[in-house]
């Protein structure tokens, strides 16, 4: 059954975890699917583990389009949520409203995700009002990566936590559907979750949260630049890939494939006829 935003809120409210993973093209999104898994996020990530870039900042709304509709013409149950890249909503109401509606329709998404507190209130709440469900960001926002110096745990001190409470709160009054905590102590993770009406979805948050995401590169052993403490590798898919790879580059210079099974015949007399 296709789930929904009131998906969402119901596991909130019956105490049943939310699963999201990402994933950014149209195979991924069906293996993802056909697994039972709530959500699709069609992450920014997609700039470190697809386009090879150093962070998330150079994505663009033609790249979170392109892959989230290929996402999306994959994903028959779970719900798609797009990240908003950097720049497409921080510069106005306006802007923030346009683009976000360019996910919907261009891109195929159920809801569209941004990063930060209560500063993109006044985006959450008029995107929202636009008839468009927002799930928000909060702790490590890595479009804010250059702001932090760094990857770095957030909400540490007394002053941070209070902060990231009132945005928590802020970002719920400003209509969002759920929240992502990302690299925040767990057990103020677990304190937001108990604040809030809408779920919260964790990275590196604990596991009282709502809810958890990871990308499916790091879950699968496939993207090795960098690996966050927080994950947990439930395949390593990238070895055997890789020995795949290397299989196959053997077996074509030994000559070994294609053999005879991979090969379409032909009458030797209609060959004869050409010489």
């Amino acid at each position: 059954m296709k789930k929904t935003v009131t998906t969402f809120q119901k596991a909130k409210e019956e105490g049943r975890k939310i699963t999201m993973l990402t994933a950014y093209d149209y195979s991924t999104a069906k293996l993802v699917d056909e697994s039972g898994i709530d959500s699709i996020l069609v992450g920014d990530s997609l700039g470190n583990v697809i386009l090879g870039y150093e962070d998330t900042i150079s994505v663009t709304m033609e790249d979170m389009i392109h892959h989230g509709a290929a996402v999306a013409r994959g994903a028959k149950n779970a719900l798609v949520v797009i990240d908003m890249p950097f720049m497409s909503y921080q510069t106005s109401v306006y802007d923030a409203v346009m683009n976000a509606g360019r996910l919907m329709k261009e891109g195929r998404a159920g809801a569209v995700k941004l990063e930060g507190g209560r500063s993109v209130c006044p985006q959450i709440k008029s995107i929202t009002e636009a008839g468009i469900p927002v799930v928000g960001h909060l702790g490590l926002t890595p479009q804010s990566i250059n702001a932090f110096g760094g990857f770095k745990v957030q909400g540490k001190s007394q002053e941070a936590a209070k902060k990231l409470i009132e945005d928590a709160l802020a970002v719920q009054e400003a209509g969002a559907i759920a929240v992502v905590l990302e690299c925040v102590p767990a057990k103020l993770a677990a304190l937001v979750t108990e604040k809030l009406d809408i779920p919260t979805i964790g990275i590196g948050a604990g596991n009282q949260c709502d809810g958890q995401v990871l990308v499916y590169q790091d879950l699968l052993g496939m993207f090795t630049d960098f690996v966050p403490k927080f994950v947990r590798q439930f395949a390593n898919v990238g070895k055997v890939m890789t020995e795949a790879f290397a299989a196959y580059d053997r077996a074509v210079k030994d000559g070994s494939f294609p053999a005879e099974e991979h090969t379409y015949q032909i009458e030797d007399e209609v060959i004869e006829k050409l010489y």
